[in-house]
């Protein structure tokens, strides 16, 4: 397909866009700006996947929505109708997320990936969506607006409770009787079908029944009422009027896979003059965390393909006599992780958090069985160390930088995790 063939006016607002080949939908994205969103697949960026996915089709049709959030949606909708053949990331087992709502007598709605669709039982599923960030942020904003559970019942209320995220908690209308139990079910039912008409995207539908709500409240002089439900129309417009969704990917026309593959590729040209080639298939990064000394703890995250494969991440409880210093936690970590080369296998590429000490200690336990770079705090600068020298590499906003921080920040978010729970376990007893 070439611009030409675009249609002569395109919208500036949200929607959906579908390439076709003839009568088949080869992929299906969504954008905040439909115009300058397809327009992009027509410059001279891109490659591999991409590239051909657009010369393989011969037509576009869009889908306007009145907001980001619609278009959301709407994508992940009508992927998981037609699941187009170039939507690979969209049906990867590990990649996209989703959202259940479970069969039970008080529903929960929870997040699941594709191979735990057939552990429970649902009423609903939407998705796949692949930016699981945007998907956990629409149901933290959907659960201010209506509240909802996603534990099961318990013998106390829950902690989200009391702070009006589960209300009616089911932990508490499940040892109510009669008339009040049934009130209080019939409620948090009522929240569960809202939720569900948000999800399935009748938006207006809701605003419309909201509205007949607040007039026939105001009729009878329930103003209170009237107030509480103004709220919630309120809310549920701001929602669907914000742009609350922008993936890192939607600003570069180019599919994630090729995006990652473009990374890796810049990485490995990078290191190329002190590694020489690289394959880079498996790369690792240690983090360390601690307050003080106190409750020090080491993460290694592992990414497969530039992607996150969370089945090989590990945590690290450090004895307090070895995690004084960070290099002394980071040296208790790699010694661990160097006794399982034979059942965890090696990684292609080792990244530590930190500068030269950092670095100095992953070699002294690695020599030279697995390649080892850091990435320096102050400036994000690449620190080698190369014929017994260490080398700074300034690299600016490039691929090969964007994909060291990703996963360093994964390492971040992952240790800090397992430290808190140490904190949080230690202040119970």
């Amino acid at each position: 397909m070439k611009r030409q063939d675009l249609p002569d006016k395109l919208p500036e607002s949200p929607g959906v866009y579908m390439f076709l080949l003839d009568n088949e939908i080869l992929y299906i994205g969504m954008s905040k700006n439909l115009k300058s969103r397809i327009n992009s697949y027509f410059s001279k960026t891109l490659v591999l996947k991409t590239k051909k996915m657009v010369a393989e089709s011969n037509s576009i049709k869009i889908k306007k929505t009145g907001s980001d959030f619609e278009a959301l949606i709407l994508e992940a909708k009508l992927v998981r109708k037609y699941m187009p053949k170039y939507n690979s990331e969209l049906k990867d087992d590990k990649s996209p997320l989703y959202i259940g709502i479970t069969k039970e007598e008080f529903p929960r709605i929870i997040t699941l990936r594709q191979s735990d669709l057939t552990v429970q039982n649902f009423s609903a599923i939407y998705g796949p969506f692949i930016n699981s960030g945007s998907v956990k942020k629409l149901l933290r904003i959907i659960r201010k607006i209506i509240p909802y559970s996603q534990h099961k019942i318990t013998n106390k209320p829950c902690i989200y409770s009391q702070m009006g995220l589960c209300d009616p908690c089911p932990s508490v209308v499940s040892k109510m009787k009669g008339k009040e139990r049934n009130l209080y079910k019939s409620l948090y039912l009522k929240n569960i079908l809202q939720i569900k008409r948000i999800l399935n995207g009748n938006i207006s539908l809701l605003e419309r029944i909201l509205v007949k709500k607040i007039k026939d409240f105001s009729k009878n002089a329930e103003y209170e009422k009237a107030q509480k439900i103004y709220n919630f129309y309120t809310s549920l417009v701001n929602l669907t009027d914000k742009s609350m969704y922008a993936s890192p990917f939607l600003s570069n026309p180019n599919f994630s896979e090729d995006i990652r593959a473009l990374e890796l590729k810049e990485l490995s040209k990078l290191l190329f003059p002190y590694f020489g080639s690289l394959k880079l298939k498996r790369i690792e990064c240690f983090d360390v965390a601690h307050i003080s000394g106190a409750y020090p703890t080491a993460s290694m995250v592992t990414f497969v393909d530039g992607e996150p494969e969370k089945s090989f991440y590990r945590h690290f409880k450090i004895e307090k006599e070895k995690g004084g210093k960070d290099t002394d936690s980071l040296k208790s970590a790699i010694l661990r992780r160097r006794k399982h080369f034979d059942d965890w296998g090696k990684a292609d590429l080792t990244i530590v958090d930190g500068g030269r000490g950092q670095v100095s200690v992953a070699i002294e336990i690695l020599g030279e069985s697995v390649p080892v770079i850091g990435i320096a705090k102050k400036r994000e600068n690449i620190v080698i160390k190369h014929n017994n020298k260490f080398v700074s590499l300034e690299i600016g906003n490039s691929h090969a930088l964007r994909l060291i921080q990703r996963i360093r920040d994964e390492s971040h978010r992952f240790a800090r995790r397992y430290h808190h729970k140490l904190i949080k376990k230690a202040l119970a007893v």
